[in-house]
């Protein structure tokens, strides 16, 4: 309570997965093309290559007509030399071909040849290809639903520090997915996620914190966990930081400071800081209230500069 008003369903554990569901679906598979760097090459020296069956040049020439530098962007062209390297053995054609399977570029989407090329990239080390595995056993994506065998790849990849792939393990063992849950795994891999700055497994994390679930509790630590979520635009974060600011959890109560991360997250529509904020405002002056709207332009300045490529 926060002078008489509730506030748990944002900052206790329902409210943080509620709002974090949209965030564990597939939009988190990772889609991006993987182009490796390598020294530029002519076209026609690619051609020439690709053409006597050098799988690096055939990976190049997709390259070429997957981005239009060099070549004409041409989608299909760019499977279909990415498919000749992907049947020698180059684990990034065959990543590649498994993304065009699954969004359907160049090629009719099939979520199951995605599965095979992910899997035959997968087994060659590569790491955004044992995550992407990990998502469509996950998911049910071109396969059944296999927990295991999602945990075992999201693993996988996290051993070679894909970030996204231990904020997954972590979430797993958290929930208990494939079985009981286990919070010793669970606290590993959330860890090694938010030192990578992962704002999802900081906030798992700090919730961990705030309430001593299967930790000591270090209201600090949350603090600290949540502002750096925060600061990455991350909306949950910000309204737990505004929670923690108003029951002046670890750190003296400041309810402009509650006002202006409540506002930073009502921004993004959360209506639990909407709702937050106007209970907030009540207990400013006009002059702490101006004060915190200047404030909640500059840290979104700040977050804008961040996010800026």
């Amino acid at each position: 309570m926060i002078g008489g008003w509730k506030v748990k369903t944002v900052f206790g554990r329902k409210g943080l997965l509620a709002s974090l569901v949209l965030l564990l679906l597939i939009g988190f598979l990772a889609e991006v093309e993987l182009v490796a760097a390598e020294e530029e090459v002519s076209f026609d020296t690619l051609r020439t290559a690709a053409e006597q069956g050098d799988p690096t040049a055939q990976y190049g020439l997709g390259v070429l007509y997957a981005t239009g530098r060099g070549a004409p962007h041409d989608d299909v062209q760019a499977f279909a030399w990415y498919k000749k390297a992907a049947e020698q053995g180059d684990a990034l054609s065959q990543y590649n071909v498994g993304a065009r399977y699954f969004k359907g570029v160049g090629v009719a989407q099939d979520h199951a040849q995605a599965l095979t090329w992910y899997r035959k990239a997968a087994e060659q080390g590569l790491a955004p290809a044992q995550y992407n595995l990990g998502v469509m056993y996950e998911n049910g994506l071109g396969t059944p639903v296999e927990c295991e065998k999602a945990l075992t790849w999201y693993r996988s990849a996290g051993r070679k520090g894909h970030v996204g792939a231990q904020y997954k393990a972590g979430s797993m063992f958290d929930e208990g997915t494939c079985g009981p849950p286990d919070r010793e795994k669970a606290l590993y891999w959330l860890e090694k996620a938010a030192g990578q700055g992962e704002a999802r497994a900081q906030i798992s994390l700090g919730v961990k914190y705030a309430s001593g679930e299967g930790v000591v509790q270090d209201v600090k630590q949350a603090f600290d966990l949540f502002q750096k979520a925060a600061m990455q635009g991350n909306a949950t974060a910000q309204c737990n930081l505004g929670i923690v600011y108003a029951k002046g959890q670890g750190i003296p109560v400041d309810y402009e400071k509650a006002y202006v991360w409540f506002s930073l997250a009502a921004a993004q529509g959360m209506q639990d800081a909407v709702s937050l904020r106007g209970m907030t405002t009540d207990r400013l002056s006009q002059a702490q209230l101006d004060s915190a709207k200047k404030l909640v332009a500059d840290i979104q300045g700040q977050i804008d500069k961040k996010k800026t490529p």
